[in-house]
């Protein structure tokens, strides 16, 4: 199936029919802004003014279709009608493509292609008027007329037309689907199939379109399951609601919650085939495969599973005999079971593919008992079957899946056998728009007692299904009696006794027929009830909503899905068995606790654990899921059979691993309420169980655990340590006065970071003077836990799993995010505890308390907590703190890090090649020996647990957190240091961060370059540092004994260029190379630079030009990735033709920095060019060599682009140059960058260009 075709055709389909039904209501006169009253109008004919100032009549039809329409729109909004008569359209369109596809459209003629290969006309044009469409001699007539006239105009109309026909003849064996042909949908149709650009050619193209074998029931997966009717429709509908579904979600971000008209939208999620058919033929075939043991207890369940051909059954774990002998009692109520008697209800059923399932399951189930396969499709649609769901669109689809399912099975099947067939599957109604004044109207031949009750029961429906799309299938029905209330409503006592009041009664009837099915669906008891709920976290409710499931799902308010599993429960009998597929939340969070016990008092037979990819469609992590199977039955000692398929990546492997090797463990239900919380933690060995009932908690043993502080505003007040100036940061403050007393406006902050143990992630800072601080005690969470802030503690990363759980230590002087949790205790036991929580056995007693993407603090507090001796804490601690160094080395050997001194690969090497060798082995022995050290600290720590047999030692080399040489990450450093250098953020000539904002004069001296004296000379010609041309001025960091020529030159205008020619004296190519001579000397210099080239792999036919090329292309990309998207380097670029780049950098910034790049550089540039092009033209004309002249004519094009590039660049730059604009480094990077991005710059005779400055971030 080619999901590709299917998601682009549901698209663009979904925007076409959209703006077509926009285009036809505004012909009627009706926009968003308004509908308009007719400006003439007699008995039977209105005429309106069109949106194109043109006006149409309207016969009296029409009329009454547009009054509907009106209405519509004023009850619910132009935007909700639009979009339903859109889907509504689109249903029909795909239902009647499915319907010729397998040839099951009543006159067989095919509406929307032809039978014949190639043909762009539709059959049932070519057959017009003859086919079978109940045409009338006037329609007839028409037809013929269009025909003959052949323009496309009357083409579309004979299609529109014959199209129409086709709906009114499907309205009498499919009227969930194709209304009366008084629909007001009518008047907003509109279809071609000459025109390319219409959905009904996107749909049928076999080139681009969607194939038909995607349609044909016929058509089998690697399986051998059919695939044409569920997978189809399914993916349709979820791709339709794509568009709606990303606004959706848009709007959160600016919370905007999630109406009742996007739940569906937001919530929507096609469930795999291969767990739909593992929770039904786990719940609807158990209980047939329950009933067959009851008659026969040697029934054995595998083998009778495998005769159905029920892949996904799970046979019962085995159990002890005291709950065998339940179990046995249990299955007697089954002994009598019938087919017929087997209820089930899909209560969100989407697309209908839960139900389709259950059809084929019941199937299996009625044939084995020796009904006729053609009777069977009716006798389950009337017995069997129930479906309800939020969403009109999906009941359309769903009711559709169910009708073309039994029409599978027998050919007679959408003409009925004692009248029209009629699925129990319905839309939710709201009761909203009820004249409940016209129920004085119904019952008036019931009896006064009959007459009394159905009143007082239908006044509780009405009250319950207001606003009833809010709240789908989570609404609490009160028992009813249905009889009655059915026998009520079709008791209308106005028959021939029209008066003012009764008017509409007609309709009300309609309404009420339609809400006593909805009810009676949600107000009964089923033996099987399986859904796949939707996902929907309390703080993107809707008020109404949010309020409804306090009222009546107080404990189990998390999460929708939540309110869904206790739902399900209700809607169960005794002793009936339930499936959902749900987020596994609720396994474990801590939220969830109060559900968890709930869902243990009836027993969980079996479960699939699928963690994380279980939906091909949601990619990353965020979304991990369980399905599972219960019956409504307690049984305190019952043992659960639980698949763990969480190791699998994708919906195949896990399907896959299903078969071959699942992990399958067995636990009761019972063993989970001993552990704190009371996770569903079914793999726990004895001894791991044990450890929490043997020691007492970390928080009980002086550890206090808490989550941070969160600004509700990151931007505003966080900073990357490197943004800001550095002299403003307060670092090791033992207290908030402290860091006020020293002035200094920015705290550092724990914000997690990636996986990282015992050192490092130290990136963050926190505007927090007083001005902030008091800003942050009012908005957020209010800078909770502040008694903590300063202090030394540990420090973790919420937003992982337990299994990568990892603390690093922080000296003092940190505040803390509510994504990096903090741990407090006395210093002399840090290192001690910091051993024990990167433990192995840490780990797995967390991931019982713990599993999904975050950690939480809670669970990491009940953790237990083992006190070792004083020589096993001294020898624990040691081994630590060896950790904390070795993890401390490598983080300060990268310059993201505030203690950087300078990059290992000039350390003590005569040559870049030395430098990488002596750095390699560094690595190498500080991961080896950080290995040991856990190891030992495992070893240690599995012994004192006593879960030696759980648990070994051994640590993988991916799980170490200290870095290994990179040949082209470490190259790429390299070169990112050597520019720091060169702008004088580091220098050769001292260890450490030189210069990051401040005083630029108080740091470095100004050396003109007016020199002459011969002393001066020789210097440069002989000593260590070197200059390109002598008088060349340049800043220099003043060291003791050293003349400025001596020491190391920093740029001194702040301006780097990069250009893909040598044109300035401070080329950054030039720049580099002067530095790899000073720091590895002259004779070496070329083995230097063919070292690095080699490692970064550029293009290039010398060292140089590999290097230019990297700085063209990649230096900067690079760089925006090392500094997390905050660059301190700041790109001027005129675009993609490389005609003029320049490096500043940001903390050297003044207000005349852009008229520098501009005068200085972005000019003189266009001079070279314009001087190298005249040179290339000049070779053109006088060259006698084909191959100068062949690359002197590139060279002429190159420069051609490249001048017209700058030339407009010089026309943005001149604009910011010109108002001098200042940053403020408190501002961070995003607010001062933008500054300089979207320059407009007039065009004549064409749309004003916007352009950027500087390069994307």
């Amino acid at each position: 199936m080619n999901k590709n075709a299917i998601k682009k055709f549901a698209i663009e389909a979904r925007k076409k029919l959209i703006d077509s039904v926009t285009d036809k209501a505004g012909m009627l006169g009706i926009t968003e802004k308004s509908c308009s009253d007719p400006i003439t109008s007699g008995t039977d004919f209105e005429v309106y003014k069109t949106v194109a100032g043109t006006e149409v009549t309207l016969n009296k039809r029409q009329c009454d279709q547009r009054n509907r329409l009106v209405s519509e729109i004023e009850a619910r909004g132009f935007e909700a009608v639009v979009e339903e008569v859109a889907y509504t359209w689109f249903n029909r369109i795909c239902a009647i493509r499915f319907m010729e596809v397998n040839d099951y459209l009543p006159n067989r003629v095919r509406v929307l292609s032809s039978e014949k290969e190639g043909k762009l006309e539709p059959d049932i044009v070519t057959q017009a008027p003859d086919v079978d469409l109940d045409l009338t001699a006037q329609e007839k007539e028409e037809i013929i007329n269009w025909k003959m006239s052949g323009t496309s105009e009357d083409t579309d109309k004979l299609y529109c037309k014959l199209f129409l026909k086709q709906c009114h003849q499907l309205h009498d064996i499919l009227p969930g689907l194709f209304e009366a042909n008084s629909d007001y949908m009518e008047l907003l149709f509109g279809i071609s199939y000459t025109n390319k650009d219409d959905v009904i050619y996107m749909l049928v193209n076999p080139e681009t379109g969607i194939s038909e074998a995607d349609f044909n029931v016929s058509t089998l997966d690697e399986e051998g399951n059919p695939t044409g009717q569920v997978e189809i429709i399914g993916w349709l509908y979820q791709y339709y609601n794509t568009e709606l579904k990303d606004d959706t979600f848009a709007k959160l971000k600016k919370n905007v919650k999630i109406s009742k008209e996007r739940i569906p939208a937001a919530t929507q999620l096609f469930t795999p085939d291969w767990i739909v058919r593992y929770m039904v033929e786990n719940s609807v075939g158990r209980i047939w495969i329950e009933h067959l043991r009851a008659v026969d207890p040697s029934t054995d369940e595998k083998t009778t599973a495998e005769k159905f051909g029920w892949k996904y059954y799970l046979p019962e774990a085995e159990q002890e005999d005291a709950v065998n002998a339940k179990l046995t009692e249990i299955r007697t109520t089954y002994k009598d079971l019938k087919p017929t008697d087997i209820t089930c209800i899909d209560p969100c059923m989407g697309s209908g593919h839960i139900l389709i399932a259950m059809f084929d399951v019941l199937m299996n189930i009625y044939e084995s008992a020796g009904y006729d396969k053609r009777e069977v499709a009716f006798e389950i649609v009337e017995h069997n079957i129930h479906g309800l769901d939020i969403d009109q669109r999906a009941y359309q689809l769903a009711y559709f899946a169910v009708m073309m399912k039994g029409r599978g099975y027998n050919r007679r099947f959408l003409r009925g056998r004692d009248g029209k067939v009629e699925p129990k599957v319905y839309a939710i109604t709201e009761s909203n728009e009820i004249n409940r004044n016209h129920l004085q109207f119904f019952g008036t031949h019931l009896s006064e007692i009959e007459r009394n009750l159905a009143m007082m029961q239908m006044e509780g429906l009405l009250d319950t299904f207001q606003d009833a799309r809010e709240y789908g299938s989570i609404l609490n029905v009160d028992a009813c009696d249905w009889e009655v209330l059915e026998q009520f409503v079709e008791d209308l006592g106005t028959t021939g006794q029209i008066s003012f009041e009764s008017v509409g009664s007609e309709e009300t009837q309609n309404q009420l027929r339609k809400l006593v099915r909805v009810a009676k669906n949600l107000g009964q008891k089923y033996d099987a009830v399986v859904t796949n709920p939707p996902y929907m976290g309390s703080a993107n409710m809707s008020s109404n909503l949010l309020q409804y499931i306090k009222n009546y799902y107080s404990d189990y308010k998390s999460d929708l899905f939540a309110a869904f599993i206790i739902k399900v429960e209700q809607l169960t009998k005794g002793k009936g068995i339930f499936s959902l597929i749900t987020q596994q939340a609720w396994m474990f969070k801590s939220s969830y606790k109060e559900l968890r016990p709930k869902i243990y008092k009836n027993v969980i037979i079996n479960m699939i654990h699928l963690g994380a990819h279980a939906f091909d469609e949601l990619s990353g992590e965020v979304v991990q899921t369980v399905a599972f199977i219960q019956s409504r039955f307690c049984c305190e000692n019952y043992s659960g059979r639980y698949v763990s398929l969480e190791k699998y990546k994708s919906e195949k492997e896990k399907r896959e691993g299903f078969f071959s090797c699942p992990k399958q463990y067995y636990a009761k239900e019972i063993s989970f309420t001993d552990l704190p919380n009371q996770p569903t933690a079914y793999w726990v060995s004895e001894k791991e169980a044990n450890c929490f009932t043997k020691f007492k908690s970390i928080s009980e043993n002086g550890v206090t655990a808490c989550a941070g502080l969160n600004t509700s505003n990151n931007e505003r007040f966080m900073r990357l340590w490197y943004e800001i100036e550095y002299i403003k940061i307060g670092f090791n403050c033992n207290s908030y006065d402290e860091l006020i007393n020293n002035e200094k406006k920015f705290a550092l902050f724990n914000k997690g970071g990636g996986y990282r143990k015992w050192y490092g992630n130290q990136m963050f800072t926190l505007a927090f003077d007083i001005e902030n601080f008091n800003i942050l005690s009012t908005i957020g969470n209010h800078l909770p836990s502040r008694q903590f802030y300063f202090l030394p503690c540990l420090t973790w990363n919420r937003i992982s799993s337990a299994e990568n759980f990892s603390a690093r230590i922080c000296s003092n002087g940190y505040v803390f995010d509510d994504v990096s949790p903090s741990a407090f205790m006395m210093e002399s036991d840090m290192e001690y505890v910091l051993g024990l929580i990167n433990s192995k056995p840490f780990c797995k007693l967390l991931c019982i308390l713990n599993r999904g993407m975050k950690t939480e603090t809670g669970n990491v507090q009940k953790v237990p907590y083992i006190i070792a001796s004083k020589n096993q804490k001294e020898l624990i601690s040691n081994i630590s703190y060896n950790c904390v160094m070795l993890s401390k080395q490598d983080w300060d050997s990268f310059e993201t890090s505030w203690d950087f001194q300078d990059h290992p690969l000039i350390r003590e090497a005569s040559t870049v090649v030395e430098g990488f060798e002596n750095w390699k082995s560094e690595c190498d022995v500080r991961v080896q020996q950080l290995k040991a050290n856990e190891e030992e600290l495992n070893r240690n720590f599995i012994e004192m647990y006593g879960l030696q047999d759980e648990l070994t030692p051994e640590v993988e080399n991916k799980n170490i957190t200290v870095r290994k040489a990179d040949l082209s990450r470490d190259i790429r450093s390299f070169i990112s240091y050597a520019v720091g250098c060169m702008f004088g953020r580091y220098s050769l000539d001292k260890e450490g961060l030189i210069y990051a904002g401040g005083d630029w004069n108080g740091t470095y001296q100004y050396y003109e370059g007016t020199f002459t004296d011969a002393n001066y000379a020789e210097a440069k010609m002989n000593g260590q540092y070197t200059w390109k041309d002598l008088g060349t001025p340049f800043y220099y960091l003043p060291v003791e004994g050293k003349s400025p020529l001596e020491c190391w030159k920093v740029d001194d205008d702040n301006i780097i260029p990069i250009t893909d020619e040598e044109y300035f004296s401070d080329d950054i190519v030039s720049r580099f190379v002067e530095f790899v001579r000073t720091v590895y000397g002259t004779d070496t210099l070329e083995e230097n630079l063919d070292f690095i080239a080699n490692a970064l792999g550029n293009k290039g036919d010398t060292s140089r030009e590999v290097i230019r090329n990297y700085f063209l292309k990649d230096f900067y990309a690079d760089h925006l990735k090392v500094y997390q998207k905050r660059p301190i380097y700041w790109l001027f670029d005129s675009g993609k033709e490389n005609g003029f780049k320049a490096l500043i950098y940001m903390h050297r910034y003044d207000a005349d920095t852009v008229g520098r790049v501009r005068t200085d550089y972005l000019h003189r540039t266009q001079k070279f060019v314009e001087s190298a092009m005249q040179n290339a033209q000049y070779t053109i004309e006088n060259a006698s060599s084909a191959s100068e002249k062949s690359k002197a004519t590139k060279a002429v094009t190159k420069y051609t682009k490249q001048l017209a590039e700058m030339k407009i660049y010089d026309e943005a730059i001149a604009h910011i140059a010109n108002q001098r604009i200042e940053i403020d480094l408190d501002d961070g990077v995003k607010v001062n960058y933008e500054k300089f991005q979207g320059v407009e710059v007039a065009q004549e005779g064409k749309k004003t260009l916007k352009v950027d400055l500087l390069a994307k971030i």
